[in-house]
């Protein structure tokens, strides 16, 4: 399935990493397939070419995960480590932290998580609690986070903190890179019924001692324009745009996975005397579900355009309608498909039973649907906030 709006590089992008995805399978070794992807410049494709990446943008990285997910073989932690971290690292991180971390988020051999979410601050970032205090040169950050994908398997955790504000006294948001094997810094499995390789995990946080160069951008002589301090709040918002992307290509993948699946079947199984495809019960929700994911990958398109063109505000508003669309296209695909197979869809053997629940994670994280419609609802139609 290739688009014609797409460059000649996007398309040869988007047939080699889908053969990638083919080879390795739904039964693949998730390590194994991270390892090639990374060897083959696919996980680093958004990063700068300066530090090992691909000189490409999230356009390019949101290409690489769908067709991932289209062959049954979705990396979450793309979403996490070269979209997330990577980005704000590339964009506000200190000279040493780029060459400390991008040529290894890159090629993969290093893994980064991000913590933002607490159990008392979801969606509503302004109430997190997790702060970090002066202690000479050194930070003291302690705090509580939950949902946080692939700790075990990180070289560090991005989290995000806040500190207090010299001048006002208020609390502001900053962001710092907390390796695994710090001291006071724990870690707990959240029992999940979601059958994906990626664990979840609550971490503590308890007087994690940090050296000055922790902080993204670094300390108040960096801070103007770049990092530090004084640009959290741009360095958190740089990272959860490409999340909102990279969640839409997840879903869309995932969705095509499924209806691909329910088509091969609808063609083969013959019920009386012609496949059950012929019948339009079973086509028309197909074709829908079709439509609705081409639909979502359209405007995940426009929302990557805008941000790799630096339109922060434009790629805000295309990014979260993105991710909605593609949540929203990529349940009823997977519930369509498994209804197509009938019992055969709740089985192990065809694989689509476990995308149920994995399929409402694009409904949730990293922003609930809810959210996004009260984002629309007054950042787009100008109405007043209920909250």
């Amino acid at each position: 399935m290739t688009t014609h709006i797409e460059s000649e590089e996007h398309k040869a992008l988007r047939n080699a990493v889908a053969a990638l995805g083919a080879r390795h399978g739904r039964n693949h070794d998730h390590r194994e397939l991270w390892s090639e992807a990374g060897k083959l410049g696919y996980l680093g494709v958004n990063l700068p070419e300066a530090y090992g990446g691909g000189g490409g943008g999230i356009t390019e990285l949101s290409i690489v995960l769908e067709e991932l997910g289209a062959a049954g073989a979705p990396l979450l932690m793309m979403i996490v480590s070269p979209a997330i971290c990577g980005t704000v690292i590339a964009r506000f991180g200190t000279e040493e932290q780029k060459r400390t971390w991008l040529p290894g988020l890159a090629d993969g051999t290093r893994l980064m998580a991000f913590g933002i979410t607490e159990p008392d601050a979801g969606s509503n970032s302004h109430r997190i609690t997790t702060t970090a205090r002066r202690d000479g040169t050194d930070w003291l950050l302690t705090g509580r986070k939950v949902f946080v994908s692939g700790v075990d398997i990180a070289d560090a955790t991005l989290i995000v903190g806040r500190t207090e504000d010299a001048r006002t006294g208020r609390l502001k948001p900053c962001l710092f890179i907390v390796p695994r094997d710090a001291p006071g810094f724990g870690r707990r499995r959240i029992d999940m019924e979601l059958a994906a390789q990626e664990k979840q995990f609550e971490l503590t946080l308890d007087d994690v001692r940090l050296p000055a160069d922790a902080l993204v951008g670094g300390g108040p002589s960096h801070a103007f324009g770049s990092g530090g301090e004084d640009a959290g709040l741009l360095q958190l918002f740089a990272g959860l745009n490409p999340e909102r992307i990279m969640t839409a290509a997840f879903a869309i993948g995932m969705g095509r996975h499924a209806v691909a699946k329910a088509v091969e079947y609808a063609r083969d199984r013959t019920v009386w005397k012609t496949p059950i495809g012929a019948h339009q019960a079973i086509a028309h929700p197909l074709a829908q579900a079709h439509i609705d994911l081409e639909l979502a990958r359209l405007m995940m398109q426009k929302a990557a355009h805008l941000y790799d063109a630096g339109d922060d505000i434009g790629a805000g508003e295309a990014a979260n309608m993105a991710k909605y669309a593609a949540g929203e296209a990529c349940v009823k695909a997977v519930d369509q498909a498994v209804h197509t197979l009938g019992g055969n869809g709740l089985t192990r053997e065809f694989g689509l039973a476990s995308l149920i629940t994995a399929a409402r994670v694009a409904r949730i994280a990293p922003v609930s649907r809810e959210m996004i419609l009260n984002y629309v609802s007054h950042q787009t139609l100008g109405l007043p906030k209920s909250y």
